[in-house]
């Protein structure tokens, strides 16, 4: 052996016998700061206080005790707020507020014509009332909650039941499910309810980040899961940065790194990455005799699949490829009427929890178990660990957890009025905004408990006030306008209502209803529609397969794919999120491809066409035609200078294809 080997073969003996005891030996626990007087007293993890609304000088201006608070706030500022839009603007504001589309030329005939006091408040009821609404509002929580159809990074694989939560989602606002429900059932709904398989679908949200199957060391794979699945716990329940303790103590909060582990102690027990049977309690006991037929072959398999993925996953695909088909056959072997599910279920084996020092897999800490943030309140833990999550679950959705509920009404408000009365949604912390109102919000976080958290009472209470139905542009009164303009620039004191772009899902889905092409089908696996051709060109294989059937590809944007490495086109250009973490405001940008794409799309051309088609049916003159279009696109009858534009573009397509690019379309007053 020569000197150079032998020294090689020495450091690695030295590495392997002294290294390695302090790689895997346990970590120290890190110094826990105390939580101090005024750590409690931050204005979000106080409890909630009881508040009545102000007194105000103005007696006459106001329909809910909403409007009070915002009054006293312009009054101090010597401000009034706007007059109240006319009823075309608002018609059209709440219904992309609560359903993410136009109203019909219906709808705005019959709501211009009426002459009942009520007429306002009876189209909202309407609204909260349609499938659409919760096809809307799901996607707002959507975005908070991750989701996408794929897992992420290199591969982008597939998750083919991945839907199931988002319609889930969709479903449980469209019946009003009690905010405690909502967030019980996704913490630990195989628990609360593990007879009910729309409950154990409903875990699904601890699923929803990105993932890596693919990655060689299993224990770094759950590790990453796990650490992320507790970070989006702490931002999208809590409004609590906790991903950031996961290596260290928080730097501006006071949120340890052993209140992060501790946190996390509530999810290790938990089998993450088989699906699920979703199967009531009959099915079950079928599938567990099924399953203890079957578990030494499942075992086997899944051992060596193990096995050929740490040794080299490119050398071994295809063994593994064919181990995979065996694993889905033993999938699909369950009981008829059983679906499979993304969701987590309690592990079969108990699972010790750690701490690990600077959240590094490999170097182990001290044993935790599972606490909520001592800042944020106390819970009593039971000492079974799979049942602790019912725990956790049933804290965040006490209603006496009042900053579960502010973070809740703050998101609410913030799809209402563009922000939020706190700017940071998932940020309650010292890096966060104050709220502009916080009697306000105290207010309204004490009528959501009081309504035993009806996001549709929510809903009704803010868009049925004065403040909701202000003006939002200079014209209704140009005096109060500068006035408001130059004491609030930023319309924090909520003077008047700002005015908010749509979505990319908005702009495509109300294409669609304009050019009468829209698809109400509901649920089902994610849909695909046809790329535009530069897009297709640079795609790899099996990335993007289309949808067959032409119908679905008109069906609203809410069910369709959602790829993390390839968003939708349009929705990408109007600043969708990439999934890739929780979105609690989207950004709104203003790009020169967002103006070229509507310009010069397939997809504009064809609804415009569909459009002129339609319209030239029923309206023969150029004035009943601009007309038609402006009711239809618009919200508002056509003035004089439509016609005259209509004469100019000597064009009905080229017309209908001007008003979808028109600002006045993709703007909400």
């Amino acid at each position: 052996m020569s000197r150079r080997t032998a020294s090689l073969a020495f450091c690695c003996t030295a590495l392997l016998v002294f290294g390695a005891a302090g790689l895997f030996a346990d970590e120290p626990a890190p110094d826990e700061p105390p939580i101090s007087a005024d750590d409690r007293g931050h204005w979000s993890y106080r409890p909630l206080a009881t508040v009545h609304p102000p007194a105000v000088a103005d007696t006459t201006w106001g329909r809910t005790p909403i409007d009070r608070f915002i009054l006293a706030r312009l009054e101090q500022k010597s401000l009034r707020p706007m007059p109240e839009a006319d009823r075309a603007t608002l018609l059209r504001r709440i219904t992309f507020d609560l359903t993410g589309l136009p109203p019909t030329p219906g709808e705005l005939r019959d709501f211009l014509s009426s002459e009942d006091p009520d007429a306002y408040e009876q189209v909202v009821d309407r609204l909260l009332a349609s499938p659409r609404y919760g096809e809307r509002w799901g996607q707002h929580w959507l975005d908070v909650a991750r989701y996408a159809d794929t897992d992420g990074f290199e591969f982008d694989a597939i998750r083919p039941n991945a839907w199931r939560y988002r319609d889930w989602v969709i479903d449980a606002f469209d019946h009003d499910m009690p905010y405690g429900e909502f967030v019980r059932r996704q913490i630990a709904g195989d628990l609360v309810e593990p007879d009910n398989p729309a409950s154990i679908v409903a875990t699904g949200f601890l699923l929803c980040g990105p993932d890596m199957p693919d990655i060689n060391l299993q224990e770094e794979r759950r590790h990453t899961v796990l650490n992320e699945m507790t970070g989006a716990v702490g931002e999208v329940f809590l409004g609590m940065q906790m991903g950031c303790a996961a290596c260290h103590n928080h730097k501006f909060d006071p949120i340890s790194q052993l209140d992060f582990y501790r946190l996390r102690a509530f999810f290790e027990p938990c089998e993450l990455f088989r699906e699920q049977p979703l199967a009531s309690a009959e099915q079950r006991q079928a599938i567990a005799e099924l399953q203890k037929q079957q578990s030494g072959k499942w075992k086997e398999l899944e051992a060596e699949r193990n096995r050929l993925m740490a040794e080299d996953p490119e050398i071994n695909a295809p063994r593994i490829k064919a181990i995979d088909g065996d694993l889905a056959k033993l999938k699909g072997a369950l009981p008829a009427g059983v679906a499979l599910g993304r969701a987590v279920q309690p592990a079969s084996m108990p699972v010790e929890s750690r701490l690990y020092a600077r959240g590094d897999f490999r170097r182990i800490g001290p044993v935790v178990s599972p606490a909520v943030p001592r800042v944020a309140g106390s819970a009593a833990v039971e000492s079974t660990l799979p049942e602790a999550r019912t725990t956790l679950a049933d804290w965040i959705a006490s209603p006496e957890n009042g900053l579960a509920v502010r973070v809740m009404v703050n998101r609410i408000w913030l799809h209402h009025f563009g922000r939020g009365l706190s700017e940071n949604p998932n940020d309650f912390g010292s890096m966060g905004t104050p709220p502009s109102h916080p009697e306000l919000l105290e207010w309204l976080a004490n009528e959501f408990v009081s309504s035993e958290g009806s996001v549709k009472s929510l809903h009704r209470r803010i868009v049925t006030s004065a403040d909701y139905r202000t003006a939002g542009r200079s014209e209704a009164d140009p005096a109060r306008w500068n006035a408001l303009l130059e004491a609030d620039p930023d319309n924090r004191l909520l003077g008047r209502m700002p005015r908010r772009r749509l979505d990319g899902e908005e702009i495509r889905d109300a294409m669609l209803a304009a050019a009468g092409s829209l698809n109400d089908e509901r649920f089902g696996p994610g849909v695909r529609p046809p790329l535009p051709a530069e897009v297709v060109s640079t795609l790899l294989k099996n990335q993007w397969n289309v949808t067959p059937g032409k119908s679905s590809h008109t069906r609203r944007s809410a069910y369709l794919f959602v790829r993390r490495n390839l968003r939708f086109p349009l929705f990408e250009v109007f600043d969708r999120p990439d999934a890739n973490q929780s979105c609690p405001r989207r950004h709104e940008s203003t790009t020169a491809p967002q103006a070229l794409t509507l310009l010069n799309s397939q997809f504009t051309w064809t609804c415009a066409e569909s459009l002129a088609t339609e319209i030239a049916r029923s309206a023969q003159t150029p004035a009943e035609q601009a007309d038609a279009a402006c009711r239809i696109v618009l919200t508002r009858p056509a003035t004089p200078q439509d016609a005259g534009l209509l004469a100019e573009a000597g064009d009905l397509t080229t017309y209908c294809a001007a008003l979808l690019n028109a600002s006045e379309f993709l703007y909400v007053e």
